[in-house]
């Protein structure tokens, strides 16, 4: 899995982070203050990338959190199943299956060239259409 290291304290809202091994969108993040006995505290709020399912973390500001690294490609749609797509990458004419994201799922066709997104070096998913 491509993952990058960061403190917590670092991460800012539309950043991706992992939370249980899920990459995830940070949608919100609340700093305490340092306090007399203890480190400030991140609470990090995140939406996840492939199931929409929010996540809420909480950890000391200086600890380490894993951030996936986004590879973001062009592919081409060939068949589009009921699972999600088999896309093209237009690079590497490799063909494979991918996810396709919920919100554009009804203007996919066949041939329509689209930017996916490899998260983490594993999960491929198609996030949106060229063109638009």
């Amino acid at each position: 899995m491509e993952v990058v290291m960061k403190e917590a304290k670092q991460f800012r809202k539309g950043d991706f982070i992992m939370i249980d091994d899920v990459p995830c969108r940070v949608v919100d993040i609340s700093l305490s203050k340092p306090g007399k006995h203890g480190s400030a505290k991140a609470r990090i709020v995140a939406v996840g990338i492939i199931d929409g399912k929010k996540r809420e973390i909480s950890k000391p500001g200086d600890s380490k959190i894993p951030a996936p690294i986004i590879d973001k490609r062009d592919g081409q749609i060939i068949t589009i199943t009921e699972e999600g797509a088999q896309v093209m990458d237009l690079e590497t004419y490799e063909v494979f299956d991918a996810l396709v994201n919920e919100e554009i799922k009804d203007s996919l066709s066949e041939g329509v060239n689209v930017e996916y997104w490899v998260i983490a070096g594993t999960a491929k998913m198609v996030m949106r259409v060229k063109g638009e």
